[in-house]
Parts: C-alpha cells; sequence; structure tokens
C-alpha cells in the first residue's frame, strides 16, 4: 500500500459527523453543507474527498467547516461523488495528519474513508498488521480499517468488505469512497453510532443524522441495520450483512444513549423518535422523580434546554432563559484541552443578573461529566444573589468511562465516579441535587421495555463488547 510512510501510536477515539453522496453533479457543496449541519459532532478539523476521473482529490484542515472550506476549495472539487467529515478527537493528537477523510492509493485505485466511533481491538489489530509489514502514517482508526481492507481485496471487493468488518471490534460507522465511484456505508453490529440513508432527486446519500439531510432537503429513505453494509453504485443501493447469522449469533442492539441525552441535535430523529421529544419526556420524568418548590425552570443551554421545557411544562413552574449563550464559542464538553474547557466555562454562559437574583431557581442539565460548567455557573449565581439553587440533571450519574467513542475514556475524569451525590451537591454549593434514574431515563426515552436497545455502560459499568485492557461485563442491565 502507498503513501503509508510513518509509524505513530494509535489510539484515538472519534466520535465524530460523516456525511456522503453519490453521483451529483454538486456533491462536494452537498457534503459541505451536510457537514455545517453535522458541526456540533465535531469542532478540530473537517474534510471532503471526491472521486473525479478514476482518482480521488480531498480537501481537508483544522478548525470549523466554515474555516476550512471556501469557494474555491469547492469548486477544485471535482467530483460526481463526495464523502466528508467532521472530528473530534478522544485522544490522539489533534493535528492534520489525522484529519479525515483518509486517502490511499492501491494497485491504481483509490479509497477514501471517514469514521466515527472507536476500534476497540486497535491496538491488536495495529500490531498485527506492523508484523505483517504495514507502516501507518496517522494515530486514526480509520486507517486500520484500510490496510486490512487492501491485505483482503483478494477475496473480491464485497468479500474484502465482509472480511474487514469481522476482524472489526467497537462501535463505528464508516462512509467509504473508491476512484471508481462508488460509495459505501457500515455500521457495526451492535448498532452503537448512528448512520442514515437518504435520497434526493434520485441521487443517494449517507449521513449521521437526518438534520443534514434536512438541510440539503433529502428525502430520509432508512438507518442502517446493525453489521449492515450498504454500497450505491450505478445498480442502486446493494444491502449486505458483515456477519454469516448461521455462523454467528445476532448481536444485540445497543445504541448509544448519550445520542439521546446529549450528542445529537435535537431536530435529529433516531429510531423513529425525535430527539427533542425524547429530551423533553427526559424532563417530563425529571418532574415526576424530584419536584421542588421554585420561582423558575431554567437550563443551562444549550444541552439542558429541552428537558427544562418538560420539567417546566410538568411542574407547571416558569420556564426561564436564566443563562444566555454566546453561541461564537464551540461546545465546552468536545473542546480537547482542560485550559481549552476552562476558558470555553468562562465566555461561554452569561447570567441574566436582574431575572435572577433574590430568586430560587432549578437548573436543568442534561449530564455532569468533569462538572466544570456546573462548578464555575453556580458560583457565579451565588455570587449575583440567587437565594436558592436546585439541579436536576436528565439522566444518571456517569460513573464509568466509555471505551466507544464519547469523550469521557478513563474513571478518573468523571467526578460521579469518585463522590456521592450528596458529596457532589456540597462540593457544588447546591441546595438540592437529583439526578434522574436509569429507569426513569429508559422508559421516558419510549422504547419498548423488553427490548432494551441501548448501551449505558457509562451509567451502569455493562459493557456490551469487550475491549483491549478490560473485561467486559458482557451484559444489559434488566430493569423493571
Amino acid at each position: 500500500m502507498k503513501n503509508l510512510t510513518s509509524n505513530q501510536s494509535l489510539r484515538p477515539r472519534d466520535a465524530c459527523g460523516i456525511f456522503a453522496v453519490y453521483q451529483h453533479p454538486e456533491a462536494a457543496t452537498l457534503t459541505y453543507f451536510g457537514l455545517y449541519a453535522l458541526q456540533h459532532r465535531g469542532q478540530e478539523s473537517a474534510g471532503i474527498a471526491v472521486s473525479h476521473k478514476q482518482s480521488i482529490q480531498s480537501h481537508k484542515g483544522m478548525g470549523l467547516v466554515c474555516d476550512v472550506f471556501n469557494t474555491s476549495h469547492l469548486d477544485a472539487l471535482n467530483g460526481g461523488s463526495a464523502i466528508g467529515h467532521v472530528r473530534y478527537s478522544t485522544t490522539g493528537g489533534s493535528i492534520l495528519s489525522n484529519a479525515q477523510p483518509f486517502v490511499v492509493r492501491h494497485s491504481k485505485k483509490s479509497y477514501a474513508v471517514a469514521h466515527n466511533g472507536n476500534i476497540v481491538n486497535s491496538i491488536h489489530l495495529k500490531n498485527e498488521l506492523e508484523e505483517a509489514g504495514s507502516i501507518f502514517q496517522t494515530t486514526h482508526d480509520s486507517e486500520i480499517f484500510l490496510h486490512l481492507f487492501v491485505k483482503n481485496l483478494k477475496l473480491g471487493f464485497e468479500g474484502a468488505l465482509i472480511e474487514t468488518v469481522r476482524r472489526l471490534k467497537g462501535a463505528y460507522s464508516f462512509a467509504m469512497l473508491t476512484s471508481r465511484g462508488e460509495v459505501i456505508g457500515i455500521k457495526d453490529p451492535n448498532g452503537f453510532r448512528p448512520l442514515c440513508l437518504g435520497k434526493l432527486n434520485g441521487h443517494y446519500m449517507l449521513a449521521s443524522e437526518t438534520c443534514a439531510l434536512d438541510l440539503v432537503e433529502a428525502e430520509f429513505v432508512r438507518e442502517l441495520d446493525p453489521g449492515e453494509i450498504v454500497i450505491i453504485n450505478e445498480d442502486g443501493v446493494k444491502s449486505i450483512p458483515s456477519t454469516d447469522d448461521q455462523a454467528l449469533t445476532a448481536p444485540k442492539r445497543t445504541f448509544c444513549i448519550f445520542e439521546f441525552i446529549y450528542f445529537a441535535r435535537p431536530d435529529s430523529t433516531f429510531h423513529g423518535l425525535n430527539v427533542y421529544q425524547v429530551r423533553k419526556a427526559h424532563g417530563r420524568r425529571l418532574a415526576q422523580e424530584a419536584p421542588v418548590e421554585a420561582d423558575l425552570v431554567m437550563p443551562f443551554p444549550d444541552s439542558g434546554t429541552y428537558s427544562a421545557i418538560g420539567y417546566s411544562e410538568e411542574s407547571g413552574i416558569p420556564f426561564e432563559m436564566g443563562m444566555i449563550r454566546n453561541h461564537y464559542v464551540g461546545r465546552t464538553f468536545i473542546q480537547p484541552t482542560q485550559s481549552m474547557r476552562d476558558f470555553a466555562v468562562r465566555v461561554k454562559l452569561n447570567p441574566v443578573k436582574k431575572l435572577l437574583k433574590g430568586k430560587d431557581i432549578i437548573i436543568i442539565e442534561d449530564s455532569i461529566i468533569r462538572g466544570t460548567t456546573v462548578r464555575t455557573r453556580v458560583k457565579a449565581l451565588r455570587d449575583l444573589g440567587v437565594k436558592r439553587v436546585h439541579l436536576r440533571v436528565s439522566g444518571p450519574p456517569h460513573r464509568y468511562p466509555c471505551h466507544y467513542g464519547i469523550d469521557f475514556s478513563t474513571k478518573g475524569e468523571l467526578i460521579a465516579a469518585s463522590y456521592s451525590v450528596e458529596d457532589l451537591r456540597r462540593m457544588l454549593n447546591l441546595d438540592s441535587l437529583y439526578y434522574l434514574s436509569l429507569e426513569g431515563l429508559l422508559e421516558s426515552t419510549g422504547v419498548d421495555k423488553t427490548a432494551n436497545p441501548f448501551c449505558k455502560a457509562c451509567f451502569d459499568g455493562c459493557y456490551p463488547v469487550e475491549f483491549e485492557k478490560g473485561i467486559s461485563k458482557d451484559c444489559l442491565e434488566n430493569w423493571e
């Protein structure tokens, strides 16, 4: 394989956004707007690759979509099919060489891939590939995928895809582009990470979330099934399973529950459930579980806003926007370093002093990960004269690290893993603190109680897929 020239350690976890278009005259521009809609899924880098005259051209850079691309860049990406990527890394370098899509050339053909998730057996696979002569130039899982794929091409194109996916363990969705213009979508057998199929005037698309299809006015066709590979070419859409059902037990669907709680845009839909409405339902259940008297309900925008609306509606306590967000500051949670997180917290939110002074308030948050935002903002509220501060969280305490691509990969990063709820209440200087119960979270999400189709390992420590340097508790908590 050419263009694989350096040897670096390989351990990033990427919960990113991907978009793809098959054979459209404005493929690059549509991909640009698709990535714009998915910007919340990653702010470190952005990239687009297009197929043109049996080759692949790409442009990528560090920063937001609008910073990486301008009109001249899009004009130069003159190809019929395209894939795009926005990235945030949870470990590994925030450097240009790790920006995606990742492009390689092999046997006069080119391939590009964009990845969302985390391959939990990547160290084992990388060591195996290096012993066989592979040389790596980046520190992301997409390169492992392409090395495996190229080595498996002796099985034919479809066989190479199936065998490559069979070797991967973890949470992932891939979009792949060939120099012939084919677009491929892949979802892991557990269905951790989202990926859906859309269509615009006969041209098929792939997107991490339906909000990206909405922006380009594409029709939502369906979500990819767990373990599904779709190949989009001149013959249409071909679906093939990545596992042999006769040889392997069909895995249990374990979609990441944090997509509903925090990560996804509220106008997106997963499994027929609108994220906005689900978050409101979480807030209503929270009001039922933890009522308290107060003058107003307010969110820490924007992530707590929709649950706060639900809490207000259920409790009858007025909803107010007591904090005003500076929308030119990125999402605090996904900044890559602690110093950047601290800076973002200071400039991100500002209280409406006359509204809040002397009041008893209920703040709704969707999660407390490291405690940075909450601690700083509660202090600011106290300083301006808020009388009582009650915090309600629309999810259970995060006590276990995520090994599947969300940005809390060690237990030490999770404040709730080290302290009781009462200890946290005192540390954060709150009058009361309550987390939504796990049962309340799942019931208010609106799923079939017997299906329980979510990964919730960050709450209960039950990991659906075994990961390296750890022991899988291969279980999904039963709840009554």
